[in-house]
């Protein structure tokens, strides 16, 4: 008798207080959606998913009505009637509507300003991706086959340095690189397979470690295809494109799909760019029970000539036009192969492990004149960089989530190690890329980089905590194969990071994040002794909020400061390292979303920076380069049959070439334009840059060269011209 009114009393509990209920989130292909939200519309309890599509609701009743949204699906409700049966929803593509958007209760609610565009407007060329993070500029400067250069937060982020990216977990940046330091080369991903980016801007992450300074960028490609498709474009200056994307895999617990892009330019410039690049990638993932498992493999190969960096000087007085060239024998090659395999290992409803083994082989050659006749006025400055590198890399994560009540409490714990070892690292002085005239360097590199780190989030009602704490050691070695010797050297590093948010509503989150952070400085400047600071650290902090003012508006302020202890950079282009001493920088980012109709869309980011280096007296502390004011925005049509398309401009205003600032890089304004019918499984579209043919410079330096047959060397703004009115038409047929 006493057992049975025991069994009433837990059911009535039950029925009056509710229990906790699990379930998944997923999309057509049944891939998981992490961080969608999911909301008990009876009780106003919320959860997000995790990183495999997971969530936990506490407090369920029978009859309870969830709400499950997320950027880019349409929004669901299910209505609980079972509470043992795991519940699975799956959500439906469909052109975004803010109105359904909110902003969600933790670290990565920022990551809707992405999601939001990639959904308004999709990219279209591989430098365009970089482009889609708020605030973020690039310029091209070496015949469209080199790595961009990159502009974020005050800094002029060469090719990487201070600046981590990642593809589905691969690393982009090259340590130790034979032309700079964090060099990351994304050519090697198709644009088409993009899923989303997660990106943060500054030190706060615990997951991301080296060159993580002014912010990071993981770029997810997709998992599946809903369709096969073939696309062909081409337009001016010879330009030609051809994208297969080929689904060989359709079921509910298996995938595969290859996809190829085939790419040719010979560029506005006057010099042929003979520009080319190949590219294969393939995936295949499975379910094993609750386990996931994913295969991936990749290819690319590009070569160009390049025109290269032209001094202003030469322009003005007629001896070549904007788009010609002082040395056209500049230009490259490069290849990359990658292979990945994933595994994702549920261990209960609760907790699971990440685990990701990646094998990459890189090999670069790049021939460059940028002083022309400076150093060597018979046979010209042209220099050789080359390097032959294979990457080993593993990666390992355990995430718990713990309940708290009505709410939860989630812990990360992970770690790496990736090694690096880059044969005949060379910089050589050449002369019309056919001749060397002497080796200035020539060795190989071995680095190592061992990491864990830990992240805990805790909500205390609106409040979520979240400290972290991440330590990496390095292992530099440096057989220098001129002189014979072999140089080594160690050194680690702790950073820890604090991140607070207040979550005043579905509408409104304030936040204050800050942490250390770090970039590890070359091989070759470590191991002999051309710097005494190994891995210069960096502090900072933003404190701003994310709110939605009307229904269908988002809106971001940041307030943020970093302080960089010194900013070493190792230049790949004369052997040396720079040293900048430490440096200071705080600014204000905007961003704002708007949708004007269902299928009309606003954007607008603004991005402010004030740089000085500390150690240097007012008015000779200005910092190279580093952009003081940028900004971007557009219209886009957005809709998923019809008329589709957009307009866009980026602005960067004039900013200091040196540190006095007597030399400047002028500003510029471009504005480019899509256009594009859909029509069942027909594509048709036309692609515009630079709409009103404006003059401008791509990338510019203070730099000190001298022409054939000049007197004396001369210090100016030598420039790379950005690309005039360009057109490209393009057909996709889906099969």
């Amino acid at each position: 008798m006493r057992l049975i009114c025991l069994l009433v009393l837990v059911c009535a509990n039950g029925w009056a207080f509710g229990q906790k209920i699990s379930g998944a989130v997923i999309d057509q292909q049944n891939d998981p959606l992490p961080g969608a939200y999911v909301t008990n519309i009876s009780k106003g309890i919320h959860a997000h998913t995790d990183e495999i599509g997971r969530f936990h609701l506490e407090a369920v009743k029978l009859g309870d009505t969830l709400s499950v949204s997320y950027v880019g699906y349409k929004t669901q409700q299910v209505i609980v009637s079972d509470w043992d049966k795991k519940i699975e929803i799956e959500l439906t593509e469909k052109v975004v509507e803010l109105s359904e958007l909110t902003v969600t209760p933790d670290l990565n609610a920022i990551q809707a300003l992405t999601k939001i565009d990639l959904n308004t407007a999709p990219v279209t060329s591989s430098q365009q991706v970089l482009r889609s993070i708020p605030g973020l500029m690039i310029g091209q400067h070496a015949g469209g086959g080199k790595a961009e250069q990159i502009f974020l937060r005050g800094f002029d982020i060469d090719h990487g340095t201070d600046f981590n990216m990642t593809v589905d977990g691969m690393p982009v940046n090259m340590v130790s690189h034979a032309h700079g330091q964090g060099y990351s080369d994304l050519h090697f991903l198709i644009p088409e397979l993009i899923q989303d980016i997660n990106f943060g801007k500054g030190p706060y992450d615990g997951s991301k470690g080296n060159f993580t300074t002014a912010g990071y960028a993981n770029i997810r490609t997709k998992s599946s295809l809903d369709a096969s498709s073939i696309q062909v474009e081409g337009g001016q200056f010879n330009s030609f494109r051809t994208v297969g994307l080929f689904n060989l895999l359709d079921e509910k617990k298996q995938s595969a799909y290859l996809a190829t892009e085939y790419s040719l330019s010979d560029g506005p410039f006057e010099s042929s760019q003979n520009f080319n690049r190949f590219n294969v990638m393939g995936k295949y993932n499975t379910q094993v029970g609750e386990d996931r498992i994913g295969l991936q493999f990749s290819h690319f190969t590009s070569g160009w000539t390049a025109s290269g960096q032209i001094p202003q000087r030469a322009v003005e007085s007629g001896q070549i036009t904007r788009f010609g060239a002082i040395d056209d024998t500049e230009g490259g090659s490069t290849s990359r192969s990658n292979l990945k395999l994933d595994f994702i290992k549920t261990i209960d409803d609760h907790s699971f492990i990440s685990n990701q083994l990646y094998y990459g082989v890189y090999d670069f050659e790049l021939y460059s004149n940028f002083t022309f006749f400076l150093e060597d006025p018979i046979n010209g400055d042209q220099i050789r960089q080359k390097e032959s590198r294979q990457i080993l890399m593993a990666t390992s994560e355990w995430n718990r989530s713990f309940d708290l009540g009505s709410h939860e409490s989630f812990l990360k714990i992970g770690g790496s190690i990736r090694n690096d070892e880059v044969n005949d690292v060379e910089l050589s002085h050449t002369a019309n890329r056919i001749t060397t005239l002497e080796q200035i360097q020539l060795g190989d590199i071995n680095e190592a980089n061992l990491s864990a780190y830990a992240q805990w989030d805790v909500e205390f009602g609106k409040w979520l905590l979240s400290p972290m704490v991440r330590y990496d050691y390095f292992k530099f070695n440096y057989d220098d194969r001129l002189t014979g010797t072999q140089y080594f050297e160690s050194q680690g590093i702790a950073s820890p990071k604090l991140n607070v948010l207040y979550n005043h509503s579905k509408n409104l989150q304030l936040y204050f994040k800050s942490g250390f952070g770090f970039h590890s400085n070359d091989s070759r400047a470590i191991t002999t002794g051309q710097t005494d600071i190994i891995l210069p650290r960096a502090f900072g902090y933003d404190v701003g909020f994310i709110l939605k003012p009307t229904s269908k508006s988002f809106l971001n302020l940041a307030f943020w400061s970093l302080d960089l202890e010194q900013e070493l950079v190792y230049v790949g282009d004369a052997g040396i390292v720079e040293r900048s001493g430490q440096t200071r920088r705080y600014g204000v980012d905007v961003s704002y979303r708007y949708q004007l109709t269902p299928w009309l869309f606003f954007n607008q980011d603004v991005n402010y920076t004030h740089a000085r280096s500390v150690d240097d007296p007012e008015g000779q502390n200005y910092v190279p380069l580093a952009p003081g004011l940028t900004a971007s925005g557009g219209l886009g049509v957005a809709r998923s049959q019809g008329f589709y398309g957009g307009i866009r401009y980026r602005y960067m205003a004039d900013r200091p070439a040196n540190e006095d600032n007597s030399i400047v890089a002028t500003g510029y304004t471009v504005v480019d334009m899509n256009v594009g019918y859909q029509v069942k499984n027909y594509t048709f579209g036309v692609n515009i840059e630079n709409l009103l043919n404006t003059e401008w410079n791509e990338t510019q330096f203070a730099t000190e060269s001298r022409m054939q047959n000049e007197p004396a060397s001369v210090e100016e703004i030598h420039f790379t011209p950005g690309t005039p009115f360009s057109l490209r038409a393009f057909v996709k047929i889906k099969f």
